[in-house]
This record gives C-alpha cells, structure tokens and sequence, in this order.
C-alpha cells in the first residue's frame, strides 16, 4: 500500500466502517474484494457501464439491482466462523426462504473522499466495495436494491465537523433529492412486494428524511413497510417512547413478530461524551437530517441481540480481509488460516440499549476476556486505522457488528408478515 494510500485509508473509520479501511488500499493496489471492481451501473430501464449518470427520462442509476450483471450485492457469501479457541468452521448465514418475496432498498454510507461537496451518480470503485461489503449479505433475506445518489462527501462531512454549520443543509438536500426519483421508481416497479429500508450513517440520515416525509404520512407506503433498519442515524424519540417527534405513524420495533417497524442504534463501549456524535440528541449525526430538537427527546435504542429488551449476544460477520495481517488493525488480526471471503466470531460481544447523562446508546461489552485469538474493535484513537475516537464510539463497526442479529430479524419478521398477510 502507497504512503497516499495509507493516509487516505487512515480517514475511513469516520467514513463508513472500519473494514472500508482497506478498500481504498485494495483499488489503489490493483486488488479487489470479493466482487467485481468494474464501475457498473444500471439505469431503470437498461444497464449501462461507463462514468455518465442516468438522465431522469432513462431511469435512475443503480449500484445493486435483482438481475443486474456484475451486481455486488450478489457477491460471494462464503464464511468461515472462528470460536474462541481459534476452531473454524463452515458458517451458515441467518437466511429465509422467504427472500424472493421481499425487496431491500438499501442506501450506502458516506463513502467518497473526493473535493467536492456531493459525489455524482455513477458508481464509483468504493461505492462497489460497500455496496459488497454491506448490500451483499442482504440478499440472504430479500431482493436487494441500491440506489446511486448524489452523496455527501467526507470532504462535507469534515467542514460541518469543523464548524462550518452553513454546508450541511444544503449538500444533504442534493444528495437526498438525487434518492428521491430512485425510491419513487422503485415503488411505482417493484409490484407492490413488503418493503425492508436498510441504510448505515448518511444512509440512515437520508432514510429517517424521506420515511418522514414520504413513509410516514402514505398509508399505502406504509402497508407495504416491513422494516427500517437504521444504524447510526440518531432516529429521534420522545424520552421514553416508541413512537413520535420524527416519526409518527413508524414505532420502533420491541418484538420480534413486529412488523412497520424501526430499528435504531448508535454503538459505544460506554456513556458517549458530552461532544459525541451519536447517541445525544439536536447534535451530531441528528443534524444531517435535519433534527435539531433537544428537550423531551432521545436517540432510539432498539438492541437487534435483543429486539424486546435486555441484553443478548451479538453475531458478527466481517470481511476476512479487514481482519488479517495484509492490513494494519490497531485492534488486533486474526492469524487463523481463514481462506473464505468472510469470517464470522459468535459470543464475541453481547450488546444492550443503556441510557444516562443525556444519551441513548447501545452499549457493546467484549466477551473475549484474555483471548486474543479473535480480533476486538475499540475507539481509543483519532484519525488513525485502529478506531474513530470517542466521540464516534464504535459507529465504525457497528453495522457488521450486528449483522447476523439484524439478518435473523428480518427473517423473524419476514415469517410473522407472511402468516398475517
């Protein structure tokens, strides 16, 4: 890996996820994930390849399409779980049978490095690898679908963080008004199937926007709503409630067989601090999409080891290759001889929604005691590959942290809307 490459690589942890530090290491290379690199994009109506975006009258662009060629939300699955005394074996993914009948519409994390403000619509090599990296394990419980959207850049992302208040609104109006054609396309394509909302960071922060302005007030959109999974998006509540400020008509799940409903976390290994940019609310993450009320409110909590409360285990799925030697991981590698494109640690983290000092967070507590054998994330640096600070807690992991949870969910729910409907 270049010196350029290390130094840009060292700023993706506040990106999107700390295994999207080795994507700009792998392009930058000549390497690849475990899908194709091509920069592929897919129109409504055609699929296209090249670096010009989709004209309104030619349909939206997108990353991930059911059918699509080279599509890399249908990359290889194969894992390999690791046990705490380093044993692997052939692990199998939460899944339904399901899955055909129901359509994901999936929004990628803030994940451009470029100088300007918003990114343009065609997919780019690191839009490929995310959209790997999270819209891949979807396809075990839907149809997945991702739209390509003007999103904002880090380069935004650092001006607001500095103090520039002035640059937020507007660069997130443009990258939600550039989804917004995408998921009315998709309604009005789709044949009516139940719809799963799954978006990480920026991609949460544009779905707590449009489900509303556009779910939460249309009865027929919201009969089709199965769930909203929103991770590290600061979805706003009023204090001790379900339901209300934000949202008003989409509850936060507290059941397993519960279905129209959301999903909602922001990670941290203890109480968030006083400047965190999750987890407190009207600050932060919360000011993306535009939710700047602070009295009688909290971040919403739903813990996806233990949908109706309490504490429950957590089941992680990572790329393998964020997990090796290859690249530097402050907090650990993993030395067993993992050959499969991802890797799976159960009973390595438990997780449960905690609330104190004016936060909401899901706490995640490692189980690994003095085991080294599996690698253990943690958020003790700034701007360096190995965490993202305190402030941001572990929202750099946290998606793949849940992920076989949030799979198992989904199937649940999916079970529970297929007996009621």
């Amino acid at each position: 890996m270049s010196k350029q490459a290390r130094m840009t690589g060292a700023r993706w942890p506040a990106v999107a996820g700390a295994a999207l530090v080795i994507a700009t290491g792998l392009i930058a290379g000549g390497c690849s994930s475990n899908t194709s690199s091509s920069n592929t994009s897919s129109t409504g109506t055609s699929s296209s390849t090249g670096t010009s975006g989709s004209s309104a009258a030619a349909g939206p662009v997108w990353l991930c399409r059911p059918g699509q060629a080279a599509d890399p939300c249908a990359s290889d699955l194969t894992a390999t779980t690791v046990t705490a005394d380093g044993t692997l074996d052939p692990a199998s993914w939460p899944h339904s049978a399901m899955a055909s009948k129901f359509d994901c519409f999936y929004v990628h994390p803030t994940d451009s490095l470029a100088d300007t403000a918003n990114t343009g619509l065609a997919p780019t090599k690191l839009d490929i690898y995310v959209a790997d990296e999270q819209g891949a394990p979807l396809s075990q419980v839907c149809d997945v679908w991702a739209p390509s959207y003007r999103s904002q850049t880090w380069t935004t992302v650092e001006k607001f963080l500095a103090g520039d208040q002035a640059v937020m609104a507007p660069t997130f109006a443009v990258a939600y008004d550039s989804l917004l054609p995408a998921w009315q396309w998709f309604l009005a394509h789709t044949d009516g199937k139940p719809i799963i909302l799954v978006g990480d960071s920026q991609g949460s922060a544009v779905l707590i926007h449009l489900i509303s302005t556009q779910v939460d007030h249309q009865p027929a959109v919201l009969r089709r709503l199965l769930v909203a999974i929103l991770v590290g998006g600061n979805l706003q509540v009023p204090a001790g409630r379900t339901v209300g400020a934000t949202f008003t008509k989409v509850p936060l799940c507290t059941d397993g067989t519960q279905t129209g409903c959301a999903i909602a976390f922001s990670s941290y290994p203890s109480q968030p601090p006083l400047d965190s940019e999750f987890g407190r609310p009207g600050q932060g993450v919360s000011l993306q999409s535009g939710q700047t009320a602070t009295a009688g409110q909290q971040v919403a909590c739903v813990n996806p080891a233990a949908l109706a409360g309490g504490t429950g285990d957590l089941n992680p799925y990572l790329l393998t290759v964020s997990q090796t030697t290859r690249f530097p991981i402050d907090s650990g590698r993993l030395t067993e001889p993992v050959s499969t494109p991802w890797v799976n640690y159960p009973g390595l983290y438990s997780a449960s929604c905690q609330r104190g000092g004016g936060a909401t967070w899901l706490q995640v507590t490692s189980l690994a005691g003095t085991s080294r054998t599996r690698p253990v994330v943690n958020d003790d640096k700034e701007g360096d590959l190995g965490g993202t600070g305190p402030a941001w807690g572990y929202h750099g992991y946290e998606y793949w942290l849940t992920l076989g949870n949030l799979l198992q969910n989904v199937a649940g729910e999916e079970a529970a809307w297929q007996s009621s409907h």
